[in-house]
C-alpha cells in the first residue's frame, strides 16, 4: 500500500470546507416515499438548481464572439420552463423506471477512449455474471453540458438509479434534492474501503457521509510538452513560472505557438486560472472565498486574470482560441502536428497520447505546472481530484445493491490492469506497484506528495457559480473583459448564492 498520509483532502460542504459540523445532510429518500421525494425536489431542487440551469443558459451566449456557434441552450431553457410548469401545477413529476424493472439506468461521460470502453467492460461483466436478476443500460454524454443535463433530469423526476460526478459544489445540492443516497455502509460492505485510496473517498465525503466512488483516474493538472521540440531549440523542463515563460518567447519567435489550448469548453481555460492563483497565493485565498470570509477580488485572482490576458496579447495561444472544441480535439492535433509545444491538461491526457499515437507519445514528456519565484505558496500543492469522476447512486434496497456490485468491478484485478494498460492511474490503494511508464510515474509521484489537492474550481463551486467563473475565464482569453471585471462577477455570484443557501 503506497497511499501517502501527507495527501489531505478535506471533505466537502457547501458552506466551506473548514465547517464541515455546520452542514447536516437531509433524510434521504429512502426513508421517503417517491411521492415524498418529488415534493422534496420541487422545494429544494427547483429552488438550488433552476437557478444554475436557468444561469447558464442565460450567460453561455455572453462570452465573446468566438463562443462555439453550437449551444444547447433552447433545450435546456424549454426543459427548465416546462419544470417549472410542472412545479406551479403541483403535478407528480414522471419518474424514469420503477423500482421493479430490474433494470438500472447509468448515465456518465465516457464517450471518448478509453473512457468508454472503461466503463462498458464493467457493465458487461455485472450483466454477464450478476444473480440479483438486474441489468445496466449505459449511456455515455460528451463532458460539456452534462452538469445541465443532470439537473434537468432532476428536475422533471428522471434521475437516473446511477450517475458519475465531479463531487464538489454539485455533489452537495445532489444531496439536498434527496438524489445521492449515502453509502458508507455499502463501501464496507462490498471490500471497497479495502481497494479504494482513503483520499479518494474523502472528496466525495459530506457530513460523515460516503455519497460516491472514485473509479476513473487519478487526474491532476499538469504540463504536457514535446520533448524534441524542446530538445530542437535547447529548452529544458522549467523550474518555476519565469522559466516557462522564457520558453514561450522561444517558441513565439520560432513561429511555434506555445500551448495547445481549445477553449470552447471553457473548462480547459480555467485550468490555467487555477494553476496561476494556486501558485501566486496557494489555497487560503479560494477557500475564504467560498466560505464568504473572502472575496474572490483577491489579489491572488487579479494576478491569474491579467496574466492569462498578457498570454493572449503575447501570442502563447492558438488563433481563434475561444472558437476550437476541446471534445473535438482541436487542440491535440494542434500538438500533433507540431504547430503547439506543450499542452495545460488533466493526466487523464496520458492514455489519450498513448492511444492515439505510441509513436508521437515517445516525444511527450510532462511536468507539474510550475511555482512562481518569490511566492510563499505551498508549490505540492496540486489540482485534480484523486478519481476524476465518482459514481453516484439514486436507488435503494436490492437495486442499491445491485449498482454496488456493479461499482465493485471497476476494481477487478482485470479491469485496473487494463486502465493501468491505457495510462490510466485508477484510484486504488496498490497502484504504485502497477505503473511503469515515466509519465504516470511522474504524475502519481506529484499526487502523492502533494499537502493537498485542490478540486477543479468549475467543479468545486455551486453550479450557477461555477458558469459565472467559466464565462468570465473564456472572456478572458477572448480580452472582453478585464481581471477586475472577472473577478467582481464571479464574487457577485458567489455572494449571490451563499446568500440563498443561509
Amino acid at each position: 500500500m503506497i497511499e501517502n498520509q501527507k495527501l489531505s483532502i478535506p471533505s466537502l460542504c457547501p458552506h466551506g470546507i473548514h465547517k464541515l459540523a455546520m452542514c447536516k445532510a437531509p433524510a434521504m429518500p429512502g426513508h421517503k416515499s417517491r411521492a415524498e421525494m418529488e415534493k422534496i425536489m420541487k422545494k429544494r431542487l427547483l429552488s438550488l438548481f433552476m437557478c444554475g440551469a436557468l444561469t447558464a443558459a442565460l450567460l453561455g451566449g455572453c462570452g465573446n464572439a468566438q463562443a462555439p456557434a453550437e449551444s444547447a441552450e433552447p433545450e435546456m431553457a424549454d426543459a427548465a420552463g416546462e419544470a417549472a410548469e410542472e412545479s406551479a401545477s403541483e403535478e407528480p413529476a414522471p419518474e424514469a423506471a420503477s423500482d421493479d424493472d430490474k433494470v438500472i439506468t447509468f448515465w456518465s461521460i465516457g464517450t471518448a477512449e478509453p473512457d468508454a470502453t472503461i466503463l462498458q467492460k464493467a457493465v458487461d461483466t455485472f450483466n454477464e455474471t450478476t444473480t440479483s436478476g438486474y441489468k445496466v443500460e449505459l449511456v455515455n454524454y460528451p463532458t460539456d453540458n452534462y452538469k445541465e443535463k443532470i439537473t434537468i433530469a432532476m428536475s422533471s423526476g428522471e434521475c437516473p438509479d446511477v450517475y458519475t460526478n465531479w463531487t464538489g459544489g454539485p455533489l452537495t445540492e445532489y444531496i439536498k434534492a434527496g438524489f445521492a443516497q449515502p453509502i458508507t455502509d455499502k463501501v464496507k460492505e462490498y471490500g471497497l474501503d479495502q481497494k479504494v485510496m482513503a483520499s479518494g473517498l474523502a472528496q466525495a465525503t459530506v457530513d460523515g457521509e460516503v455519497y460516491g466512488v472514485p473509479f476513473l483516474n487519478i487526474a491532476i493538472e499538469g504540463v504536457y510538452y514535446n520533448k524534441e521540440l524542446f530538445d530542437k531549440f535547447g529548452l529544458k523542463e522549467p523550474a518555476d513560472l519565469e522559466e516557462l515563460e522564457a520558453i514561450c518567447d522561444t517558441f513565439v519567435e520560432n513561429g511555434i505557438t506555445p500551448f495547445a489550448l481549445a477553449n470552447a469548453s471553457k473548462w480547459t481555460g480555467s485550468m490555467f486560472f487555477m494553476g496561476l492563483a494556486t501558485r501566486h497565493s496557494g489555497l487560503e485565498p479560494f477557500n475564504a472565498a467560498f466560505d464568504g470570509s473572502g472575496s474572490f477580488e483577491d489579489e491572488c485572482f487579479e494576478y491569474a486574470g491579467n496574466k492569462i490576458r498578457e498570454w493572449v496579447e503575447k501570442g502563447y495561444f492558438p488563433e481563434g482560441v475561444n472558437s476550437l472544441s476541446f471534445d473535438d480535439g482541436q487542440d491535440k492535433q494542434l500538438f500533433y502536428q507540431e504547430t503547439a509545444a506543450m499542452m495545460v491538461q488533466g493526466s487523464w491526457q496520458t492514455s489519450t497520447f498513448a492511444e492515439d499515437s505510441p509513436e508521437f507519445f515517445e516525444k511527450v514528456g510532462w511536468f507539474p505546472f510550475p511555482e512562481i519565484k518569490g511566492s510563499a505558496a505551498d508549490s505540492s500543492i496540486q489540482i485534480g481530484t484523486v478519481g476524476d469522476i465518482f459514481m453516484t447512486f439514486n436507488c435503494t434496497g436490492e437495486k442499491l445493491d445491485a449498482a454496488m456490485e456493479l461499482c465493485s468491478h471497476y476494481f477487478d484485478d482485470d479491469a485496473v490492469a487494463y486502465a493501468v494498460e491505457v495510462g490510466y492511474l485508477p484510484p486504488v490503494q496498490n497502484i504504485g506497484e502497477l505503473v511503469s511508464d515515466e509519465i504516470s510515474k511522474k504524475i502519481l509521484d506529484a499526487a502523492m506528495n502533494a499537502s493537498t489537492i485542490q478540486l477543479w474550481y468549475d467543479q468545486y463551486l455551486p453550479p450557477a457559480v461555477s458558469t459565472v467563473h467559466q464565462n468570465t475565464c473564456q472572456e478572458l482569453f477572448g480580452l472582453s473583459i478585464t481581471a477586475e471585471e472577472a473577478d467582481a462577477e464571479l464574487q457577485k455570484s458567489m455572494e449571490e448564492y451563499l446568500a440563498e443557501s443561509k
